[in-house]
């Protein structure tokens, strides 16, 4: 879909709800849910968040509206529940990233709740004409307005980005599928564990699930609104009750070997697409992790199972090398992760089980972990103190041919998925046994040509005039520079992949 670039919309406003003083806001405890379902959610309360707390700061734009509960569909709700939401995400990141953890965009991360016209949201560091933080839009469907910034999901799975570029910035440039589709899966992995901090939220989920919470749910569907606001005109684009479900049965297959885009019901080279094989393999582990803990199951439970997964999650980011297989590199340093302290191996089997099922980690691969010395396991977990040489250290840098992208030049640069591996892990082969990795260098031409495919490359003048391809209509991810006399291939920002490329003008 193309970026309709508008002034922002208001919707007149109507009476508030009351809450004299000021005192609390009204916000969505999870997405609010396809309009024609029965009965509709209803806001809940909660007390006006403080952007500016530490250690990660946000900020809406604009002029924040008199603290008080507002009644959905008016831009005022909106704010708030925008704000209320990117709290809850910022408080719990905040207690378990290291110590010290910036935005990488700056002290404080800009935050526009309605940059225009379209079913998107997206996290960028800037660039494209747009700038730094976090972008949402609004779209009128039907005759209904859907303004993406309300729903908690798509609130959460935006921050996700941006709190997994503060941990581990070389997955911004890295030109591999795997390590694209991991950051919309940390995306939607940050949507499902800040909906456990809502208490009510914790409640009705186990209650619907039975404490089996990897089954299909309020917490594995995520944004259900706009997944429904986009099924109006493609409805085999998105899941037929969400926008993606982590409750899945995807396993793990080469990307490469994948057609770059697919309905919704089958898998894709697509980073949304593939990041359903990670995401429902950590559901999975959390399921389990929570089922572990001591007692009946409990919404205090919960909050630890979150907890324990997320400080694993963050481990395993801040040690696996970006390589072409990403995923198995992930997966098994949340495995080792959990031999230290607290942990001591008590969810090695279930961490284990998770992703072996899934395919993220060959039988060969689980069997090579757990094995590692309490003093290397202390070390993976040491993540308070901060590991500065993983925020300063790049990517190595790899010429690929342009010819046939259209471009002027012969010669393309990218940012290459070209680090050490830690550990000789691969993820599950369809055939026999564990897969065999793809090489730094075609790892990097095969994302690079589904980028193009999809149309997600501003080319600018860099562009042949009669055998360039432009693909004017689709959204832009990716922009080709010159830096120092050369083409260079940049990312400008992750998008929540709300927007339908095949979607023209009429």
């Amino acid at each position: 879909m193309a970026r309709k670039r508008t002034a922002r919309r208001t919707v007149p406003s109507k009476r508030s709800l009351g809450a004299p003083g000021g005192a609390t806001v009204a916000c969505w405890e999870d997405d609010p849910g396809d309009p024609k379902s029965q009965p509709p959610l209803s806001p809940i309360t909660v007390p006006v968040p403080n952007q500016s707390a530490q250690p990660l700061p946000y900020k809406l734009a604009g002029k924040a509206p008199a603290a008080q509960v507002y009644h959905p569909g008016t831009m005022n709700f909106v704010y708030y529940a925008n704000a209320s939401a990117l709290r809850r995400t910022a408080n719990f990141w905040g207690g378990i990233v290291p110590a010290g953890t910036t935005w990488h965009v700056g002290k404080v991360l800009p935050v526009r709740i309605d940059s225009g016209v379209d079913l998107n949201a997206f996290y960028t560091r800037g660039g494209g004409g747009d700038s730094p933080g976090l972008h949402f839009f609004h779209d009128s469907v039907a005759g209904r307005v859907y303004f993406s910034g309300e729903s908690p999901d798509v609130c959460c799975h935006e921050m996700g980005h941006a709190v997994l570029d503060a941990l581990r910035p070389q997955l911004f440039d890295a030109q591999t599928i795997e390590a694209a589709a991991f950051h919309e899966s940390f995306g939607d992995m940050s949507a499902m564990l800040s909906s456990l901090q809502v208490p009510s939220f914790r409640q009705a989920l186990l209650s619907d699930t039975g404490g089996t919470i990897n089954r299909s749910s309020r917490l594995s569907r995520l944004a259900e609104q706009l997944g429904a606001a986009i099924r109006v005109g493609h409805p085999d684009a998105v899941d037929p009750d969400c926008l993606r479900n982590a409750a899945n049965s995807f396993f793990y297959t080469d990307p490469q070997t994948l057609p770059p885009s697919a309905p919704a019901s089958h898998l894709s080279s697509e980073p949304h697409s593939f990041s359903r094989v990670f995401t429902g393999g950590f559901l999975d582990a959390l399921a389990s992790v929570f089922k572990l803990q001591s007692g009946a199951p409990s919404s205090d439970a919960l909050v630890q199972a979150a907890q324990d997964m997320a400080r694993l999650l963050v481990a395993a980011v801040l040690h696996a090398s970006v390589v072409p297989d990403y995923y198995s590199q992930v997966a098994a340093q949340l495995v080792q992760a959990g031999e230290a302290a607290p942990f001591n191996g008590k969810y090695r089997n279930v961490l284990k089980s998770a992703f072996v099922r899934r395919g993220v980690l060959s039988l060969q691969a689980a069997a090579t972990l757990g094995g590692i010395s309490k003093e290397g396991a202390r070390a993976l977990m040491m993540t308070a103190a901060g590991l500065p040489s993983v925020k300063t250290r790049t990517l190595p840098v790899a010429a690929i041919s342009a010819t046939q992208y259209g471009l002027k030049r012969s010669v393309l640069k990218v940012h290459t998925a070209g680090e050490p591996k830690h550990l000789a892990v691969t993820g599950s082969s369809l055939l026999l046994g564990p897969a065999q990795p793809r090489s730094v260098q075609n790892a990097a031409e095969s994302y690079t040509e589904d980028l193009f495919q999809r149309g997600h490359v501003d080319v600018g003048r860099h562009g042949h005039a009669t055998a360039g391809l432009l693909h004017p209509y689709s959204f832009k991810t990716h922009v080709v520079v010159e830096e120092e006399g050369d083409l260079m291939l940049r990312r400008t920002a992750f998008d929540c992949g709300f927007h339908v490329a095949f979607d023209q003008p009429y």
